[in-house]
Parts: structure tokens; C-alpha cells; sequence
């Protein structure tokens, strides 16, 4: 299969990229400078620059493809993740960007969309399992999940197959938060947003990158994309803690990380989301269960 893949040199895309390629498609990714088109090619993808923004540049790119995977995004560093003004040009990529993309495709006559959102638009679940017909909140940093799902949900309604994907947390070498917090950890430092017992679905870039690849072969739909096993916010600091062989002197925000109100709520809320349908859909499952065996993973390279 022809897959074009934009946001293939960001964190997921640096996995799904060399993925694809090695399930057998022939890949071609956005790339916005001549740095990240030469990493593009040492993947095997064949490189483009045009800017996610310009309709008929484009659909030029698109012409010929069988599916486009837009993982395009822009989250800010950890140390911005609570400025309101940090979020401007992920919303833009999200909002604006996923509707050129789909106008593109459209008129590239792409027959397949793959859309990258995120699971933590579900309501607070306590510790309920959420499935994919659980239902969504939508708060600010929220807008542009909503509006990239929108413009997906525009691309079936034309005649098209869409695919929504819905990611966990990410974690692993190159999901930058995550580092952080585990190097922190190495310094007895430990991070825990919100209560206790609420949970955190979950998923290594790598199991991410997996489920790209899945999506190409599932049915149209939505589908969560997490780890088998959520754990508790307790659960998976102490997890963290082992994976780096310490223990935790210091622990925060804990409950104090609510008061930033929506800014925080994609990271206080508890959110336990299954894995099963696509599981079921493209008979996928990921490398790593849960944090506990992710973490031990990602510590022998990161540290």
C-alpha cells in the first residue's frame, strides 16, 4: 500500500514511519526541513516538503496514495504544558491543519484516512472501563482533538474510509514528558497528578507506532489505543520508581495539580480505557502490557 504520513518525524511518527515500512508499504512523509527528510530517508520513506497548510501543494503530494496518516501535532514541552498560549500551534495543526489534510486527500481522491487523537477526551470514568462509546468532555487544550475528529469524521461522510485512533498517554525514548519524569525519578523526584487511585491509560510509542500499522487493515471507526493493563496514578509512579531502581523521597502534585482546572484535566482525570475492540478489529496487541514491563524497557535506553 502507498501510505502518506505527515508528523513522521515527530514522536510517534519516528516509530510509525520505520513500522510501515517494514510491514511493506511504500512510504511517503512530510517533512519540513532538509534535516528531517534526510532522517526520513535513512527509514526507507521517500521525503516532501510542502506545508500541511497549503491545499493544492497538497493534494499534489497525495495523488496516487492509498492512505493518509495524519499524525501531525505539536505539543508543548513539559515545563509549558500548563500556558494556555503554549497550545496555539498544536491547535492550529490540529484544527486547521487535519482539515487541509482532509480537503487534500479528498481531492487527491485518498480512499483511506488514519487520525490521531487522543484518549483523554473521555469523561472521568472512575474506575470504570471506558470504551469507544463512552462518552467525551470537551474543555480548551480538548478543541483541537474535537476539530482533527471532525474533519476525519468529514472524510467518511464524502465517500472516504476514516480511522480514528485514540492514544494513551504516550511514554518511551522520544516522548519527551516522560523522560523527564524518569529522570527525575532517578533523583528520588516522583510525579503523581491527581487522586491516588484515579487511573492513566497508557501506551509505548513503539505499541503506538504498532497500531498505525493495524489501523490500515481495521474497519472505519474509532479506536482506543492503550495498554492492556491501566494502572493507578499510585501504581504507576511506583512502577517508574522500579524501572529506575529507587525510591521516591519527594511526590508530587498529587491533588494540588487540580487547581490548575482545565488546564491539568487531560492528566487528573481518571481514565481506565479498554483496548478490546482493536484488539478484536485488526488482531493487535501490544509489546507492553502495562507501565510496569514499558518503563523497565524504555530505562536501559533512556538512562
Amino acid at each position: 500500500m502507498r501510505v502518506f504520513v505527515t508528523g513522521g518525524t515527530g514522536a510517534i511518527g519516528r516509530y510509525a514511519v520505520p513500522a510501515l515500512v517494514a510491514a511493506g508499504h511504500e512510504v511517503t512523509a512530510l517533512a519540513r526541513s532538509d534535516t528531517k527528510a534526510t532522517a526520513l530517508h535513512r527509514q526507507g520513506a521517500t521525503a516532501v516538503q510542502v506545508s500541511l497548510f497549503d491545499r493544492d501543494e497538497l493534494a499534489a503530494a497525495l495523488s496516487g496514495q492509498h492512505a493518509v496518516v495524519n499524525l501531525a501535532s505539536a505539543l508543548p514541552p513539559p515545563q509549558r504544558f500548563m500556558q494556555k498560549s503554549a497550545w496555539t500551534e498544536c491547535h492550529r495543526i490540529r484544527t486547521k491543519g487535519s482539515a487541509t489534510v482532509v480537503d487534500a486527500a479528498l481531492a487527491a481522491g485518498v480512499p483511506r484516512l488514519v487520525q490521531e487523537s487522543v484518549a483523554m477526551i473521555y469523561r472521568d470514568g472512575g474506575t470504570d472501563w471506558i470504551d469507544e462509546d463512552s462518552p467525551v468532555d470537551h474543555y480548551p487544550i480538548s478543541a483541537g482533538n474535537h476539530a482533527a475528529e471532525a474533519s476525519a469524521q468529514r472524510f467518511g461522510q464524502s465517500g472516504g474510509e476514516a480511522t480514528v485512533l485514540r492514544f494513551g498517554l504516550f511514554y518511551g525514548p522520544g516522548a519527551a514528558h516522560s523522560e523527564q519524569i524518569m529522570r527525575l525519578a532517578r533523583r528520588h523526584i516522583a510525579f503523581e497528578a491527581g487522586r491516588p487511585g484515579a487511573y492513566a491509560s497508557s501506551i509505548h510509542l513503539e505499541d503506538a507506532a504498532s497500531a498505525v500499522v493495524a489501523a490500515l487493515r481495521c474497519s472505519t471507526g474509532i479506536y482506543n489505543v492503550v495498554d492492556d493493563q491501566p494502572v493507578t496514578k499510585t501504581q504507576d509512579r511506583r512502577a517508574m520508581a522500579a524501572a529506575v531502581d529507587t525510591r521516591a523521597w519527594v511526590v508530587g502534585p498529587g491533588r494540588l495539580a487540580r487547581v490548575f482546572g482545565d488546564r491539568s484535566t487531560s492528566l487528573t482525570r481518571s481514565l481506565r480505557v479498554s483496548n478490546r475492540r482493536l484488539r478484536a478489529a485488526a488482531d493487535w496487541a501490544p509489546r507492553y502490557p502495562s507501565v510496569r514491563e514499558g518503563y523497565r524497557s524504555m530505562a536501559d535506553v533512556v538512562l
